[in-house]
């Protein structure tokens, strides 16, 4: 009897249907998009206990007044967000698919940042969001152990972008400690006579130092010759191409100034202004930041030579992949591993001659103590946006390159 029930139950379980399997969770732009149809400002559950009522009272007030549509999501750095921070918002907005700004503030430990994107409804036009942070003068001096302070500016940068309304100021509590006007940071007396015995024990040290890195550096051991019989010849200096970077970013304000004049504005000229105003603010953003820097300073006379040609209607080109400070790269020429890069008709004639072009060459490590002059794109890419990019040669991302690796600074 129990053999025959036994059976009889397997039969059963046989045809029964297969237990659906367990639905694998959303992914995370699934699950901001569908908690913002209820409510606009989205924390994440393992953060709702870590933040304090006040910070999203504050946050939620700035949406309210902001004079167009405001989504935040508030979340936790995961590997996810690793590898796509600065494409959730744009993954936001198209399953959302309304204007307005887009806000995700991503917390790493007790360091808050936020990647943020600005939609307008259609036909209409203005300064991008990225503009405006660029031109921020206090954007990096806002406090980063909490979520308020940033979401709420990014959303009056927003603000401004939108409708051109003036920033206000950052309140006194949002800046860091040393950046609220108190350049000592409120040291003590004792403490400031520490530090001054402390800096003139480090000159006294640098002084007597100096000598022989003069010495060091002065000293260059016997190379080879070239087929042309001729030394390397020293890297370009940098007040040299501040000059030239200083000449283009004029130009570029004046070509923008002459554009904004316009009172009639076709929606291809605006858009030409805002691509222009990107590459300018990029091109500003890193020549106030490294004044002495020469990949910063080729960058910047890049950016700006083709914010003015954006500006005047021009076609946009990229510049010469060897020395970016040379005429613009209007030949495309086979490099390393059949890679193809723009060239100007200097640099292409060597290559095609089978030469190497000298290139724009910096002041690189060698040895010890000594430096040598070698082209720029034997250097490191992860060091600079500059390197990575050619200038803008191998991939016209630079002034977004910019932004991210000045995002990551902070």
């Amino acid at each position: 009897m129990r053999l025959r029930l036994l059976t009889a139950l397997l039969a059963a379980l046989a045809f029964l249907p297969a237990l659906p399997a367990r639905a694998e969770t959303p992914e995370l732009p699934d699950r901001i998009a569908a908690a913002w149809r209820t409510d606009r400002v989205y924390v994440d559950e393992r953060m709702r206990a870590a933040i304090p009522a006040v910070e999203l009272d504050r946050i939620r007030t700035a949406a309210r007044t902001a004079g167009l549509p405001v989504y935040v999501a508030l979340v936790p750095r995961t590997p996810y967000l690793r590898g796509s921070r600065s494409d959730v918002p744009t993954l936001l907005h198209a399953r959302i698919g309304e204007p307005g700004v887009y806000v995700v503030a991503i917390v790493d430990a007790n360091y808050w940042s936020t990647t943020a994107e600005l939609y307008r409804p259609a036909g209409l036009r203005g300064r991008s969001l990225s503009s405006v942070r660029s031109d921020d003068r206090r954007r990096f001096d806002v406090v980063s152990d909490r979520p308020a302070p940033q979401v709420v500016r990014t959303i009056q940068q927003a603000s401004t972008a939108y409708d051109g309304r003036a920033l206000p100021p950052v309140p006194a509590a949002d800046l860091e400690p040393d950046r609220d006007g108190s350049r000592d940071g409120g040291l003590s007396v004792s403490d400031k006579k520490d530090r001054a015995t402390a800096v003139g024990g480090v000159i006294g040290g640098l002084l007597a130092f100096v000598p022989m890195l003069v010495a060091a550096l002065r000293y260059r051991p016997g190379s080879k010759s070239t087929k042309r019989g001729s030394v390397d010849k020293p890297p370009i200096e940098p007040s040299r191409v501040r000059r030239q970077a200083d000449g283009k970013i004029k130009l570029a304000e004046q070509a923008l100034a002459r554009l904004d004049r316009r009172r009639t504005k076709s929606s291809a000229q605006l858009d030409q202004r805002d691509d222009a105003y990107r590459r300018l603010d990029a091109a500003r953003a890193v020549r106030a930041d490294q004044p002495d820097d020469v990949l910063a300073l080729a960058g910047a006379f890049v950016l700006a030579r083709q914010a003015e040609r954006v500006a005047s209607g021009a076609a946009l080109q990229p510049p010469c992949f060897f020395d970016p400070t040379h005429q613009p790269g209007t030949i495309k020429v086979d490099w390393s591993d059949d890679v193809e890069v723009p060239a100007c008709k200097s640099c292409a004639t060597a290559v095609r001659r089978g030469r190497t072009p000298r290139g724009l060459r910096v002041l690189a490590k060698a040895g010890l103590l000594g430096r040598k002059p070698v082209p720029y794109w034997t250097l490191d890419p992860e060091d600079s946006p500059m390197v990575a990019s050619g200038f803008g040669a191998l991939s016209d991302d630079l002034p977004e390159r910019i932004g991210a690796r000045k995002d990551e600074v902070r």
